[in-house]
């Protein structure tokens, strides 16, 4: 089990990510108001956990991530697993390949982050999240 330490969504191309102490997830959109949730994608919100932030210095959020957690060993999850956050239900899609975004933050944490980058998930069932909320498995899915 693991825990939402930070919440981040970005209302205009852009603009940086703001953090939100309550966030609304749309089933297969993403977060309400977020400009970079889209129906039909699997890129809907991404999770990155604070344990490989702290490991790399970086701050929460700097990596755009929707959703920070701690005590969810990302690398163990697999494609198709359900979590089960705060109110909404999200599945995993895919990792999240570090792009050039991640050289303005440092230089060589493109190829450092390689494979740690996080997990790209897609809104299942809608629902609030919150800062402090529980994240659980609850259920893995086939994926096609």
């Amino acid at each position: 089990m693991g825990e939402v330490l930070h919440l981040f969504q970005s209302r205009a191309h852009g603009e940086p990510v703001r953090e939100f102490h309550e966030v609304f997830a749309v089933e297969d959109k993403g977060f309400r108001d977020c400009i970079h949730g889209h129906g039909g994608s699997k890129r809907q919100v991404l999770l990155m956990d604070s344990e490989t932030l702290a490991e790399f210095g970086v701050a929460p959020g700097r990596v755009k991530e929707n959703i920070t957690t701690r005590g969810l060993p990302l690398g163990t999850l697999q494609l198709g697993e359900r979590l089960r956050v705060g109110g909404a239900l999200l599945e995993v899609t895919s990792p999240c390949i570090p792009c050039r975004q991640m050289e303005e933050i440092r230089e060589g944490l493109q190829e450092a982050i390689r494979g740690r980058r996080g997990l790209l998930c897609r809104v299942v069932q809608s629902g609030p999240i919150r800062r402090g909320d529980r994240i659980e498995i609850a259920e893995r899915e086939r994926l096609a």
